[in-house]
């Protein structure tokens, strides 16, 4: 982890993908981003979550090169479903729907 030093203070560079390290973790952090129902949020957390797995490995077992999963992966990517159905399958685990509370 890289520092960052502002006005004479040290801060470790923050990366969420360095605090995912339980599958409980994972689970939770889908969870939560489905929770908000924004697709950018859930992009960003498939994002990190790949990442705390090793996207380059993660990238050899669906096929695709380094470069590919993280532009699909990127703020403006747009991964299709069946990426991110792969993706979700190679950290085994599957999409479930609920009905919506009023």
């Amino acid at each position: 982890m890289k520092a960052v030093t502002k006005k004479n203070v040290t801060f470790a560079k923050y990366n969420s993908a360095d605090y995912i390290n339980t599958k409980e973790t994972v689970i939770t952090f889908l969870e939560c981003a489905l929770e908000e129902n924004d697709p950018d949020l859930l992009l960003s957390v498939i994002n990190d979550i790949t990442r705390s797995k090793g996207m380059a490995k993660i990238a050899k077992e669906l096929k695709l090169s380094r470069r590919g999963l993280y532009n699909a992966l990127a703020p403006n990517g747009n991964p299709s479903f069946k990426t991110v159905f792969k993706l979700l399958d190679l950290l085994g685990l599957r999409i479930k729907l609920e009905q919506k509370s009023a």
